[in-house]
């Protein structure tokens, strides 16, 4: 049965797909809960203590575009098979490790490259297919299934990794992972509709297309030749997510160091994602009024204040406002990429475009976990890993404004008059 879209199904599929990317996130926040507990019982350093996360998350970029083609050629519920029982073996692998490398190995191959990946770009490529009036907003709640999973699995790890270990925990993640994803694929079956891949500008005036000014898909994005325009996109998006991996894999480090325990860590950790998916869902909505671009000037702007005030306040209760300013500043920023790419590319590269610009935020992820950790390692203070961050962060914004402006100068008089 082929089903239309924006129809009652498609956003059922959505809450489906809600639920799959919740699950399949949860490895890169397990990892990060921990984080003390792998390090006290491998006997390493901070830095390779690290490590895990940062091979996880170059798996998850890498993964992502292979998923994604499987997904273009299959259908989306042939890799989310395949994540499921990556993530089922790849948990199990990582609790019978003998050593930080084994453990890393399992996190960047099966649970990374194998697993979470098929639950991340390709949900999100589907998802886009599904929906044309209210593709941002779609986007967005897709996307916050993996801020989702952030601040649902913290609490929930570090509790059983109290009552029963890490390596018991995570023996545990792999039945639930496998079994439940393996279910839910199974709704996936249906393809999305050919009239998705109608661009959100044929839509009459009088619906929800995005009241931003911005320009038409072409074959000059920016007014730049597309693979300059790509390179500027990918470099933005590791920049921001460097800066954005900071605070979100070492606050439980972080707040072990100052005392105040690794629960309260992880606590502001699932408070900082949680904050994160209201961010997503408003960052949506937003975005479908002003458009891409402007929605990612304005996250970076705000996650650049969120880090710049974690460097003078590291008081307890100081730390979980500041937690929940960061997660509510930059959860849209992520999802902005999709929707930029959408907006500026020909629809029919904007699959693969937006595969390789989230890959290049995964990848800026994983380089960020392993720098903080590198950073602390020679330094012994996290303040420096945070102005690191903030380098990062302006990088980003630096690259966000000068497309902005570019777009802008290209637009007609009447448009530039109504941005």
């Amino acid at each position: 049965m082929q089903h239309a879209a924006d129809s009652r199904y498609a956003w059922t599929r959505l809450g489906v797909t809600l639920a799959m990317m919740t699950i399949g996130s949860a490895a890169m926040y397990v990892v990060s809960v921990v984080l003390p507990a792998v390090q006290a019982d491998f006997g390493v350093s901070r830095a390779d203590a690290s490590l895990p996360y940062t091979l996880m998350m170059i798996g998850f970029g890498v993964g992502g575009i292979v998923m994604g083609r499987l997904a273009d050629r299959f259908g989306v519920m042939v890799p989310l098979l395949i994540g499921a029982v990556g993530l089922g073996v790849g948990f199990a692998a990582a609790a019978l490790a003998p050593n930080i490398m084994a453990f890393s190995l399992a996190h960047g191959v099966l649970l990374g490259l194998v697993g979470s990946s098929a639950t991340f770009v390709p949900l999100i490529a589907d998802t886009s297919l599904w929906f044309v009036r209210r593709r941002g907003i779609a986007v967005a709640i897709c996307a916050s299934g993996n801020y989702l999973a952030g601040a649902v699995w913290p609490p929930v790890v570090q509790h059983f990794v109290d009552a029963v270990g890490w390596r018991q925990t995570y023996f545990g993640m792999a039945a639930f992972s496998v079994l439940t994803l393996a279910l839910l694929a199974l709704f996936m079956r249906p393809r999305p509709p050919h009239s998705a891949a109608v661009a959100v500008s044929a839509a009459p005036a009088s619906g929800t297309a995005p009241k931003a000014a911005t320009a038409e898909p072409n074959a000059m994005p920016f007014g730049l030749p597309p693979a300059h325009a790509l390179v500027l996109l990918c470099i933005a998006g590791l920049a921001c997510c460097v800066a954005m991996s900071m605070p979100q894999v070492h606050i439980v480090a972080y707040c072990s160091d100052l005392g105040y325990g690794a629960a309260r860590g992880a606590e502001m950790l699932s408070l900082m994602l949680g904050a994160g998916i209201v961010s997503r869902l408003v960052s949506g909505a937003i975005c479908d009024r002003i458009g891409g671009l402007r929605t990612l000037v304005l996250g970076s702007a705000l996650q650049g204040v969120a880090l710049l005030l974690f460097v003078p306040f590291d008081g307890l209760a100081s730390l979980y406002v500041i937690s929940a300013l960061f997660g509510l500043f930059q959860g849209g920023i992520v999802p902005s990429y999709a929707i930029i790419v959408r907006e500026h590319f020909p629809a029919a590269v904007a699959g693969s475009r937006v595969g390789t610009v989230l890959m290049f935020t995964l990848l800026g992820m994983a380089l960020g976990g392993w720098m903080s950790g590198k950073v602390f390692d020679l330094t012994g203070s996290y303040h420096a890993a945070f102005l690191n961050g903030i380098a990062w962060n302006l990088l980003n914004l630096t690259i966000a404004i000068t497309l902005l402006r570019r777009t802008l100068r290209r637009l007609p008089p009447a448009r530039m008059s109504a941005a």
